[in-house]
Order: C-alpha cells, then structure tokens, then sequence
C-alpha cells in the first residue's frame, strides 16, 4: 500500500436512493468522517450481510467457496485497491501472494464480500473520496430491520404475532431453504424481543 492510499472500513449496506433494487454498501475511511456508497446488486448484498450478520448457510456460497479454494491452494488475499470511479462505476482490483503475487482485476462488491471474509484491507485513493465520498450521519447507513429484502416469511407484520419457539423454528426453516433474506429478519426480530 501506498502512503497516499486512503484505507476503508465496511460500515453496513442500506437501500440504495438511487437504483431501485439495488443497495448501497456504506465505506468509510479509517481516520475521517467520509463515507463512499457503492452500488451493489441484492445477490451481492445478500453475501455480505450474511457474513456481517454472522449466519452460517448449510451450504457455501460462492464466495464462501472462493475463500476455501484460496485456503486449499495456500494463497492469501492481501488487499482490495479501488482504483478508479467513472461514471458512477468503481474499479477494483484484489491483490493475491501464494506461489507469487497476483493482481486481478474485480467487481467492487466481489471484492469486498471476499475481502470481509479474508480479514484484508481495503484502500483507495485521496482522489476517489473527494470525487465519490459524502456525509452521511450514522443512521444513514446503519443497518436495520428493514433493509434487506425477504418474503412474506420475514415480513415484520406477520413475525410480531409469533412466539419465540414459532420464531426459531421459521428461522431454521429460513436457513434450510437458503433464505437468507427472511432468516435475518427473524433472527432479529427474537433479538429485539430478548431484549426488551
């Protein structure tokens, strides 16, 4: 990394206020108050706040399995460098050492799904968080009930009049069936009640 490089933390993923149907992955940089939202798809979404919210699928996802052949072959991803921003598009790439060091260039919300679940920094330039970053407040970008998408399992209407053993077992439904959308809202929907 370079001493001009800016290195970012992952805030949370919200809505996204300008794509319908899409989200925006909040980066903030380490030592200001800069925020950068990335435009992300649901599939994207979906893998990050999974691994954010801690829920462990029955089976890997994609970039589950990327990180156990990473493991397999013994090469270690080093860091994420968003390296450009054009036309509200950002440009990433992902370091790699094993047998030698390896640059690849990737989608942004790829690489940072990978990057979370490597433990790897993430960097960009002075130049991106001016043209890109804003200010955002907290609750901006914090993640919340309602910010990821479900079905009709997770609607909050309908988990409000279930018990808690009701509630675990449409969470265990919601994990089989790889509905990782309505398991995060169940899950806190019984967080919530555990602490009032």
């Amino acid at each position: 990394m370079q001493s001009s490089h800016i290195k970012l933390n992952v805030l949370g993923i919200t809505y996204s206020q300008i794509q319908a149907g899409a989200y925006a992955l909040i980066l903030g940089e380490e030592s200001g108050p800069r925020r950068i939202p990335v435009i992300i798809g649901t599939p994207e979404a979906q893998s990050i706040a999974i691994f954010l919210e801690g829920l462990h699928p029955p089976r890997p996802l994609t970039h589950d399995m990327f990180v156990s052949f990473m493991d397999l072959y013994d090469i270690r991803m080093e860091e994420v460098f968003i390296y450009k921003f054009e036309e509200g598009v950002f440009f990433s790439e992902i370091r790699f050492t094993g047998d030698r060091e390896v640059k690849l260039d990737a989608r942004t919300s790829d690489a940072i799904a990978l990057a979370i679940r490597c433990n790897a920094p993430i960097y960009t330039t002075e130049e991106i968080v001016r043209e890109a970053g804003v200010m955002l407040e907290e609750s901006d970008y914090e993640v919340t009930d309602d910010e990821v998408p479900t079905d009709d399992l997770g609607e909050e209407s309908i988990l409000e009049n279930k018990t808690l053993e009701e509630l675990q077992s449409y969470l265990e439904d919601a994990v089989a069936a790889e509905d990782y959308e309505a398991a995060s809202r169940i899950r806190d929907e019984m967080n919530k009640r555990q602490q009032n």
